[in-house]
């Protein structure tokens, strides 16, 4: 058995978008929309966040709740038709989804490791795990109803 107490096993750390700062946040109340301890600011994005290669770790496979990743580049015009439609998502859905965007042009291993072909792709995934991949751009009907089967 582990020698931590239970609260702080029972616990994930996240940092900040805003601050940086590093808050512990109990499992149970992740989906409560938590505050961050130091900019008071909502912990949980309301908009898609961008991230990188080097990021990824920190940013998706540590984030507390599911994260949709739109794999795209500045050029694709269905990447740019998709992405208001993104925008409304992470605003709806802040504090339960955590929406992210990652150019391939500037991301290369990120895009290899799901086996992005296509653009927009869109990757659902909690922690390290893949939950689903959708290719192509969806509207908002359809993006929303594809998340409902798994979140």
């Amino acid at each position: 058995m582990s020698q931590q107490p239970r609260a702080e096993r029972d616990a994930v750390q996240y940092a900040c978008l805003r601050c940086g700062a590093v808050n512990r946040v109990p499992r149970a109340r992740v989906t409560d929309d938590p505050i961050c301890g130091s900019c008071k600011q909502k912990l949980l994005p309301r908009a898609p966040v961008t991230v990188t290669d080097a990021t990824w770790r920190a940013q998706v496979e540590q984030a507390p709740l599911p994260v949709l990743v739109d794999f795209w580049a500045p050029w694709c015009g269905p990447c740019r038709m998709v992405a208001p439609v993104l925008e409304e998502v992470a605003r709806e859905r802040g504090g339960k989804l955590i929406v992210a965007k990652v150019n391939v042009d500037e991301n290369p291993r990120v895009a290899a490791q799901f086996q992005v072909r296509s653009i927009p792709n869109l990757v659902l995934v909690r922690g390290p795990l893949l939950v689903a991949q959708q290719a192509g751009a969806l509207p908002k009907q359809q993006l929303e109803a594809w998340l409902s089967r798994f979140i």
